[in-house]
């Protein structure tokens, strides 16, 4: 177990993120409850960073922290994805009208340098690498964008997202609609149309849950 060792710095930090990667890839999945002494072992730390680790996540909405019970991994319902979704896109679509105004030409090249690869992954059928580029692409709207807060509430929320085993896209056809949708919001940057930005980015986050709904109907419905 020594290789699991980590080092002093900065340790809390170090431990909440390998305990966020577990959680992202579901080896820790929703409703798990975490084994503080198991996990204090494995990776050789005593029981207070850890548990400074996870404050750190609870504050992410990524565990719950319940009395007298411990942590559990937090579980998300399709009630919580609708509501979630709803803000979301809300705030994107704020941040696409915000980057509408203020993008630059270079601004626009950079989009379009990323969109080409979101176009080049679409065509090979790679979701990963569709799933990557679409997280550039988000990621530098926000910065262009240039509001902190916003940006931070919605890395926040993106993580809680996270919680779900299932991904949009892996819904027949989305890869294709989201590719779409994309080409449209770079269009209503390219325009400098504040509204039209906003407008289709709303429209991009709220087709990304009716594929998660289906999904989880066809999961049902499987089962």
């Amino acid at each position: 177990m020594t290789a699991n060792r980590i080092a002093p710095l900065a340790l809390y930090q170090e431990v909440a993120e390998r305990l966020r990667e577990r959680i992202f890839a579901h080896d820790l999945p929703q409703g798990a409850w975490i084994d503080e002494q198991a996990v204090a072992e494995q990776y050789g730390i005593s029981r207070t960073p850890l548990r400074e680790a996870l404050k750190v996540l609870a504050s992410e909405g990524l565990v719950t922290l319940k009395p007298r019970r411990g942590c559990y991994v937090t579980e998300i319902s399709e009630r919580d994805l609708d509501e979630i979704f709803a803000v979301m896109a809300l705030l994107e679509g704020k941040c696409a009208s915000e980057t509408a105004k203020k993008a630059g030409n270079p601004d626009i090249r950079a989009l379009q340098t990323i969109h080409d690869r979101l176009e080049e992954a679409g065509a090979h059928g790679d979701i990963e690498g569709f799933f990557e580029a679409n997280q550039l692409f988000h990621g530098k709207v926000q910065e262009i964008a240039d509001n902190h807060w916003l940006a931070h509430v919605i890395a926040d929320l993106r993580k809680v997202i996270r919680l779900s085993r299932h991904h949009s896209l892996f819904s027949e056809g989305r890869l294709e609609q989201s590719l779409a949708e994309h080409r449209l919001i770079l269009a209503a940057f390219t325009m400098r149309d504040p509204a039209l930005a906003e407008q289709r980015m709303r429209e991009h986050i709220t087709s990304g849950r009716m594929a998660l709904a289906r999904i989880a109907a066809a999961r049902t419905v499987a089962a």
